[in-house]
């Protein structure tokens, strides 16, 4: 039985670590979520510096491309672009019922601290602020200045969950995978959907021989 939202709105911003990004999509097709997918500019650079992965620049191709790479069903990825004011998330009576930005970078953070709708990413995190639906941020950046910790404690006091990249090492982690896979695990878990890469504090890790 499914848990967690069947509709979620992920956004990639330009912060390091779009694996993280990209290993969430995964995970959510393989959870048959259905994902409302926005990227900026800056991330689909860094994506191309920091992966094998080079998205197409135009929405339709993009989404044609996510939903091959995924093994997602046709209609599961939807891809908008940046000014598609039209779109569902734009809108309080369309938008899923949960929102990730990962990797959240300082100034999409800021954006969305101070109310700023000027691309449709900041547009989908301030309508799911107003209706009061879940908002996960992941920002990477090193070290965090006064205005970003300002900014991140304006938001979480609004109720958004503010989730550093900042994997731990408890699991054991042999692989880069495993540091990418316990970010977005946690990520999962707050998103009350079913994930097995990552065991909650007290269970037994996954590979242990016990």
């Amino acid at each position: 039985m499914n848990n967690g939202p069947e509709r979620i709105t992920l956004a990639m911003t330009g912060a390091s670590g779009a694996q993280y990004g990209l290993r969430l999509l995964d995970c959510l097709v393989r959870e048959d979520r259905e994902v409302h997918f926005l990227i900026s500019k800056a991330a689909q650079l860094v994506m191309a510096t920091e992966t094998d992965v080079t998205l197409p620049s135009k929405p339709q191709m993009m989404q044609a491309f996510l939903t091959e790479y995924t093994g997602a069903a046709a209609g599961q990825i939807r891809v908008y672009g940046k000014e598609d004011w039209m779109s569902p998330v734009a809108s309080g009576s369309g938008s899923p019922a949960a929102m990730v930005v990962v990797p959240c970078s300082t100034g999409t953070l800021s954006a969305i601290a101070t109310g700023a709708c000027n691309n449709l990413i900041e547009r989908a995190a301030d309508v799911t602020l107003k209706e009061r639906r879940q908002l996960i941020l992941v920002p990477r950046e090193a070290p965090y200045s006064s205005i970003h910790l300002e900014n991140m404690l304006k938001l979480s006091n609004m109720g958004v969950t503010i989730l550093p990249a900042s994997p731990g090492f408890y699991h054991q982690p042999q692989t880069i995978d495993d540091l990418i896979d316990f970010v977005v695990a946690r990520i999962l878990n707050l998103l009350n959907i079913p994930q097995d890469m990552l065991p909650r504090w007290g269970e037994h890790h996954l590979s242990s021989d016990e």
